[in-house]
């Protein structure tokens, strides 16, 4: 297999790449937007509101008028007679007193004669609509002027036949038509009285409306700023969850948020804590190191002794800086997610068969077989390329230090039999794994007894944590290619899930 030699994966960032400031958006206020939505639609329905008591009071008001406007109609139809074929219409003090004009309105009356002629009244009433054919004796009313002034008018028809047999008879009805009319003043002033009892109490009204709605947001926010005042006062350190029993129900939701916010910040906090004092802990042993080698190398005398003192150094130097790149590797897999870097198609062929490129050399130089074994079909996942990288090269790196000169370290891609999954698997014939030691290998900073191989224990747990940010299970087992008990060898497999369509 060809080697390929000081290739880069990673590109400097363009520093032609800007990044559009985003439009500020105004910030709102909560009690205000409550009391525009209370408020608004309040102020648009109290016009509409007085415009239907207005409608509701002219009917009220129109109806004892109709009534007793009804009743005179009724008592001048009945003074029509008509004797020896001539129509009269004697009309009784009674009869005069309610056709007698106030000083609010003025009543019109007319009587006309089968012919249309008149009888008695005012020459100038409009005739009923064409449209209009009441029954005799059934009072009409309808909407007219007289004289240029609104009026409301009463019509009823009048058979002027006296006998009810006659009436029945097959002779042509003799009808008389007889109209009221009367102004609209006294409607009108009982219309505004109405819309003055009602709608005045509502100015007084509205104002302390509007003050209590003002007192009960207030009051019903008071929670949000209890609640503002509690995280304010609370330490810089203070991550315990915030007590949910004093706000109200609605509000629940936002402080369990808030809780899950904070049990997240703790537990990101604590890694971090962890992953500091971890590094802190195992970068003591190689700056000691560094600095006794350096230290020997200043007191000793002889070139050989200088130079053997410098390789040491050298060699130390490498492993700390390998310890620092895992541990740098470790952090950004730790927090680095699909939101950070989306995931995009993958092909596990291609990436594998790079990675082992670049450990040919290295293979070469320990005496190793180092091969790849790839469907003939190209194997596609979602994942982010780059810690993929990561993942394959220290599967790779961990079973090459592990396995001895002459020995084999193979890296396959395949389906599983039901084709539900990806498998990448990273196989070697060393010294293998201990089952009580597999449940730990995967720890960070762990190191399995009794071998002597440099590392750090950092790869595989990065190995884990790029995983499991890919939905992926890694899993070891026994080399089913060596025959050998003494020296098992190991089988990582790592199962990633099929692309949902």
């Amino acid at each position: 297999m060809s080697s390929m030699h000081n290739a880069s994966d990673a590109s400097a960032p363009s520093d032609e790449t800007f990044t559009q400031p985003s439009e500020e958006k105004i910030q709102r206020s909560l009690f205000g937007e409550l009391l525009d939505w209370l408020l608004i639609p309040l102020l648009l329905l109290w016009p509409l509101s007085i415009a239907f008591t207005y409608v509701v009071a002219k009917s009220i008001a129109n109806q004892p008028f109709d009534r007793a406007l009804e009743n005179t109609a009724t008592v001048l139809a009945q003074q029509v007679r008509e004797i020896d074929g001539k129509i009269s219409v004697p009309l009784a003090s009674s009869a005069r007193d309610i056709l007698h004009a106030d000083d609010t309105d003025t009543v019109y009356f007319q009587i006309l004669g089968p012919r249309g002629e008149l009888i008695a009244g005012d020459r100038d009433m409009p005739a009923p609509h064409a449209e209009e054919n009441p029954r005799i004796g059934v009072v009409q009313f309808r909407d007219d002027a007289v004289h240029g002034t609104e009026v409301r008018i009463a019509t009823i028809r009048v058979d002027l036949r006296k006998s009810r047999a006659l009436a029945m008879g097959a002779a042509e009805p003799r009808i008389a038509l007889v109209q009221i009319g009367e102004t609209l003043g006294k409607r009108g002033h009982l219309a505004n009285e109405i819309i003055k009892g009602v709608v005045l109490p509502q100015f007084i009204i509205l104002p302390i409306a509007l003050a209590l709605l003002w007192l009960a947001l207030s009051r019903g926010l008071s929670p949000l700023a209890e609640l503002q005042s509690r995280i304010r006062a609370r330490r810089p350190d203070d991550l315990s969850p915030i007590e949910a029993g004093q706000v109200p129900e609605e509000i629940s939701p936002l402080v369990a948020s808030l809780n899950d916010l904070l049990e997240r910040l703790s537990q990101s906090i604590e890694v971090q804590k962890r992953f500091i004092a971890d590094a802190a802990h195992q970068m003591k042993t190689p700056l000691a190191g560094l600095r006794t080698q350096s230290e020997l190398a200043l007191r000793q005398t002889s070139q050989e002794e200088i130079q053997r003192s410098l390789m040491q150094l050298a060699k130390s130097s490498e492993s700390a800086t390998r310890m620092v790149n895992q541990l740098l590797a470790l952090a950004r897999a730790e927090h680095q997610g699909p939101a950070a870097n989306p995931f995009a198609p993958v092909n596990l062929n291609d990436l594998a068969r790079h990675v082992v490129q670049d450990w040919v050399q290295t293979s070469f130089t320990r005496n190793i077989d180092l091969g790849f074994e790839e469907p003939e079909q190209p194997l596609t996942i979602l994942g982010n390329p780059v810690t993929l990288r990561e993942l394959v090269s220290n599967l790779v790196d961990n079973a090459l230090r592990y396995t001895p000169a002459k020995g084999f370290v193979t890296v396959r891609v395949r389906s599983d039999a039901d084709q539900q999954h990806i498998l990448l698997e990273v196989e070697d014939n060393g010294p293998g794994i201990p089952p009580s030691e597999r449940a730990h290998v995967f720890d960070r900073f762990y190191r399995v007894l009794g071998n002597d191989v440099e590392g750090s224990g950092l790869g595989l747990a990065i190995v884990r944590e790029i995983a499991q940010q890919h939905d992926a299970e890694v899993d070891v087992f026994n080399n089913p290619h060596c025959s050998d008990p003494k020296a098992p060898g190991c089988l990582f497999r790592v199962t990633f899930p099929l692309p949902k369509p």
